[in-house]
């Protein structure tokens, strides 16, 4: 796929909602023989459960909005870089296009970080207890946890992650209408409907791939964000909503 134009590949592994892990080793073998860069949003695994430098990354991105904040109160994200003139290089666009953070939101990362392997352990948890008691229930058909074998790139996931998140998703059974699915998300109760995901509180979105025959779960997806409110309210939310979603009776 590589085009005489082409100068990086961009990687976000695990996939966005849909979950899939990438081949990061391959990849990466793969466009260094071509003289490409590589570049990977390293957010899900809050830059420390991948070692993108490690595995030969170019250059790692994560959000720090999300697990190093924390709170869901900052705005802010990390670039890093392996070569010197490539980190030279992203100085002077740094300032040409005038990109400038605030010391609050420093600061606020910085705090972030004290407790970050705290929460990260309780999230990492209360994820895999969440997600394989969904495993079990008839309503649902698939969960994508990379963590979980079901799940597409499971195997490289334990090759090359050293431990798991909190944000996963759950496909529902052909039965289901996207207004069910919908319906089952607006039931929610202890899940809120977010995008940003990576704070204190539990998230729940839909989508809806369409007839994508790269995405074939359609509008049956609904992506979680586990944050930290106890395991045993998440299932009891999660269980009442599926009881008042028809298809689910």
């Amino acid at each position: 796929m590589f085009r005489p134009n082409t100068r990086m590949i961009r990687c976000e592994s695990p996939g966005s909602i849909t979950m899939e892990i990438q081949d990061g080793p391959a990849i990466v073998a793969a466009a260094h023989k071509a003289g490409l860069m590589v570049a990977l949003d390293n957010t899900w695994a809050a830059g420390i459960y991948f070692d993108a430098v490690s595995h030969g990354v170019d250059i790692t991105m994560q959000a720090l909005t999300k697990y190093i904040g924390g709170h869901s109160d900052l705005l802010l994200g990390s670039i890093t870089v392996q070569d010197e003139a490539v980190y030279r290089r992203l100085g002077l666009t740094h300032k040409l296009v005038g990109c400038a953070v605030s010391a609050d939101d420093c600061s606020l990362s910085l705090r972030g970080m004290k407790t970050l392997a705290v929460r990260l352990k309780h999230i990492e948890n209360a994820a895999l207890d969440v997600a394989n008691w969904l495993a079990n229930r008839s309503e649902i058909e698939l969960v994508l946890h990379p963590a979980l074998a079901s799940c597409p790139g499971h195997e490289i996931w334990k090759r090359d992650f050293t431990e798991s998140a909190g944000v996963f998703s759950v496909v529902f059974c052909q039965k289901f209408t996207k207004q069910q699915v919908q319906a089952f998300v607006d039931a929610l109760e202890l899940f809120k409907i977010g995008y940003s995901w990576g704070g204190v509180t539990s998230l729940a979105l839909a989508y809806d791939f369409g007839s994508n025959s790269a995405r074939p779960y359609g509008h049956r997806i609904v992506r979680l964000n586990i944050g930290l409110e106890d395991v045993e309210d998440l299932k009891a939310d999660l269980h009442q909503a599926l009881q008042k979603t028809p298809s689910g009776m």
